[in-house]
This record gives structure tokens, sequence and C-alpha cells, in this order.
């Protein structure tokens, strides 16, 4: 534990220069008295390391001294920053370690790395949870996003949107990419309001002279996370309650589980209630892929579709 502490102070020196022994006790959780111990321990290694006294006083390394205890590129000092962004360190308990672990990767790189490290936790995130019914990746061109987003500069678009017969040109203010699942997302401002653009949608790309100009106070992080609680949130427009026989429930659940308004209801018979939250009444013609493993209770117009679309199928195949 020492030695990652005296590891610790020499990295903070490394970076900040001279540092009062309090603020070192605090961020290090230990006492003054520790923090100078810690000092003399550093000094009698050899690191040329010295104490002022006084108001103006503090810990630090004799001018010019560093050590590269990383070893890293650039890039590879880039890649561990965007890895640090993926989001599951807080989720395996692990997010205070993550942060500890940068801080003192930040620290031992050499000073002409850390802003391209820096910039890059800023400008780039990977999540990789994927979407209910996600996109299928396709091939995607990111060095023009990728230039606009590390020079803060406009982007010119232009944009093919789903279902449309023809492209669209935008101008916008890019925040940074977004990797959700291994589909890339540009996340950029559009008119002042936040947009996701899906990077192998895009057409073409231009990087504008002029600096981009983002939301005071709004970083890559806010940004996607509006934009991601908006394609997140429960549709439950309409709520279509149904039964399904026991035995195919895992199945139901693996397909259409994401769509759920809650856990199904066990009726003590062959069938188990579930009820689901659709955008429209005739997305529940899905549900027809069950035959009739499922059945829709409620309401009459989700069972009116279904009818009609199962006559309809027999109709063209009865004969």
């Amino acid at each position: 534990m020492r030695a990652d502490r005296l590891l610790s102070i020499l990295l903070l020196l490394q970076t900040r220069g001279r540092v009062p022994a309090g603020e070192l006790a605090e961020r290090l959780e230990v006492s003054v008295r520790t923090v100078y111990r810690d000092v003399e321990a550093l000094s009698a290694a050899g690191v040329p390391v010295f104490a002022e006294r006084g108001r103006h006083g503090g810990i630090a390394l004799l001018p010019g001294y560093r050590t590269d205890v990383t070893g890293l590129t650039a890039d590879e000092a880039r890649a561990l920053f965007v890895l640090a962004s993926a989001g599951t360190h807080d989720a395996l308990g692990l997010g205070g370690a993550i942060g500890s672990a940068l801080r003192k990767v930040m620290a031992a790189l050499p000073a002409p790395h850390r802003p391209a490290a820096e910039r890059t936790s800023e400008r780039i995130l990977v999540d990789p949870a994927r979407w209910t019914k996600g996109p299928v990746a396709g091939p995607a061109d990111l060095g023009e996003l990728q230039r606009a987003v590390f020079a803060d500069r406009r982007l010119r678009l232009v944009y093919r949107h789903s279902g449309d017969s023809a492209p669209s040109a935008y101008t916008v203010d890019p925040y940074g990419l977004v990797n959700k699942a291994g589909v890339w997302y540009l996340v950029a401002d559009l008119d002042g309001e936040p947009r996701l653009f899906r990077a192998d949608r895009v057409a073409g790309a231009e990087t504008a002279e002029e600096e981009v100009r983002r939301r005071d106070g709004v970083g890559l992080a806010e940004a996607w996370g509006v934009l991601r609680a908006q394609v997140e949130r429960v549709r439950d427009d309409v709520r279509v309650t149904a039964r399904v026989r026991r035995e195919q429930l895992a199945r139901l659940l693996r397909i259409h589980g994401a769509s759920l308004l809650g856990p199904p209801v066990d009726e003590g018979g062959p069938w188990v209630g579930v009820e689901f939250g659709f955008a429209d009444v005739r997305a529940a013609r899905a549900l027809l892929a069950f035959g009739g493993e499922v059945e829709v209770l409620d309401p009459p117009e989700a069972r009116a579709i279904l009818a009609e679309v199962a006559a309809e199928v027999l109709r063209r195949y009865g004969r």
C-alpha cells in the first residue's frame, strides 16, 4: 500500500510541480506527518525531492527531473482513455480504481502526449450496451468526423436519414463520437439542439473553418446522456395485455423483453400473463410470430388488427 502511495506522490509532483503537504495528505487520505515520512523515503531511494516550509512552501521535485513509468506511446495512451469511458467500471465497483489509474497514467505521460489523451477522453465515448432492436453497423468512414471533433470546428454533413430517398445537408456543431455496441454515432448540435447522426449514414463530410459553437457547460457525456435517454425512453403509448403459454415464455422474453411494462404474471395454469408497451397498436402484429402460443387480450383494436392479418394470411395460403 505504501509503494502505491509513494508512486502517487511522485506522479503528482511530476505533474503539478510544487504541492503543499496538506493538499497531498488530503488527496492521499493520510496525515501530513505521513506525507513527510513518505518524502523522506523517496529521497532515500534517490528521488530528488525536497520540502519547503512556510506560507508558500510545499513539496517539489528538482527542476528537470521526471520518470516515465509507463513506456506508453501517444496512441497507446489515447487508446486507454477511450477504454476508460466505457461506463462499465462503476457497475463492477471499479469506478474509483479506473479514475486513480488514469490519473497515474496521465501524470506519467510525457508532457507533449497529455493534451491528446485529455482531448480523447472528452471527445470519444464507448458504450458497450446494445440497444434492443439496434441497428446493424455498416461501413463508416470516421476520418473527417474525427478531424472536426478534435479540431473543435463546425462540420458540414450530407446525411441520409432512414427511409429518405435523398440525403439532406446540415451544418452541425460536434461534441464527439460515441461507439454504441459497435455502431458509431456523431453527437452534435443542430441549431442549438442535440442530435444523433449514425456514422454509416454520412454520405459526405467536410470540416469547416468556423470554430464549433457548443452550448456552455455541455460536454459530450451530457449531450450523449440526453440523446440516449430519448432513444431508450419506454414507449407505452399503447398498452397491450396478452398471455403466453408457459413453455414459450423464455422465447418471448428474449425477443420482446424490452417492450414489457412489468414482470410476467404467473396465472398458475398453462398461461403466463404479460403486458407490453408499444408506440403504436399495429406493433402488436409482431406477436403473430408465436401463432396460437400467444393471445392478445386487450385492447380490442389490437385483437382486430391481429384477426385481420391472420385472415389475410389464411386467404393467401388457405387454398
